[in-house]
């Protein structure tokens, strides 16, 4: 026999909290794609267990008692917590997934900035964002999409150039200020540069392409990403040439300046890659157009 402290089981708990909410035992069987009979019987069973009457039987439909009214709101509250724990927590397992992949610089000042924007037009996407500082191929068949930075020479059928950029000399405006408050492209080219790897040559280059006599210092740091290079920079001392498209941020925000106007286009640029076995889907052209558009902003 059970004891008055055992929980009723789930099921008389549910045709009760549909019967009461319903006020029909009859809409109750509808919603839960039951018999009126199997509800009634449910209830009975939960009464007998309860040793206290829920309903009282008209003779057209059903009331709740008394106690069926004061045991009907804290059951419905339980139901609809269960409801918003699951929806919280798995709900997200139900949204078709899109896994992309950007340079660290990409993700970071470009991707991640705007990510809100398109979560908030495409609800149902759930984009799972990670980084890399250079990449050449697939290595992981979970990812969808590659941001990569290069000529765009991989094996891959689906590339998309996503536009040419410049690079711009950058620093923060106290480090400006210390130069003379506008300093030439001269002053900026003898000050402590911070070097982004594979980027060696674009002070010469850029020399070469405004037929400049530049006198560039030995490097006074090297950096594996744009983005490490405008953090340190920002911080308040060096100079570093950038991509456009990432120092945006950083001078709308203040935190660094172009004190001149030279600009030097790149070779190689952002190609967004789409691995073959995931072009097809909806969220990933979604996704791959989105990013599309993102870049047309910015070059």
């Amino acid at each position: 026999m059970a004891r008055m402290t055992d929980l009723p089981h789930v099921t008389w708990l549910k045709a009760f909290e549909a019967a009461a909410r319903l006020n029909s035992f009859s809409a109750a069987a509808e919603e839960l794609g039951l018999t009126p009979a199997a509800i009634s019987q449910q209830i009975r069973l939960l009464e007998k267990h309860l040793n206290t009457q829920l309903f009282k039987r008209l003779a057209r439909g059903v009331a709740l008692t008394d106690t069926g009214q004061a045991y009907a709101q804290p059951i419905r509250k339980s139901f609809d917590d269960m409801q918003r724990a699951t929806t919280g927590l798995f709900s997200r397992k139900r949204k078709r997934v899109v896994h992309l992949r950007a340079t660290i610089s990409c993700a970071a000042l470009v991707i991640a900035p705007q990510l809100a924007r398109f979560q908030a037009e495409h609800p149902d996407i759930f984009v799972q964002l990670s980084t890399t500082v250079w990449a050449s191929r697939f290595d992981e068949q979970a990812l969808d999409i590659d941001i990569r930075y290069g000529s765009g020479d991989w094996q891959e059928i689906q590339i998309l150039h996503l536009g040419h950029e410049s690079a711009v000399p950058v620093c923060s405006p106290a480090y400006a200020a210390a130069l003379g408050g506008s300093p030439s492209i001269a002053d900026l080219a003898r000050a402590d540069v911070v070097q982004i790897i594979g980027s060696e040559t674009d002070w010469g280059r850029l020399a070469d392409l405004h037929g400049l006599t530049l006198q560039v210092t030995t490097d006074w740091l090297k950096a594996d990403s744009s983005l490490l290079a405008l953090q340190t920079v920002a911080a308040g001392h060096g100079v570093t040439m950038v991509l456009e498209s990432f120092a945006r941020q950083y001078i709308e925000q203040g935190l660094v300046l172009a004190p001149t106007a030279y600009t030097l286009p790149k070779r190689r640029s952002h190609y967004m890659v789409i691995n073959d076995r995931a072009g097809q889907r909806d969220e990933v052209k979604a996704v791959s157009n989105w990013i599309a558009s993102l870049y047309q902003t910015l070059t």
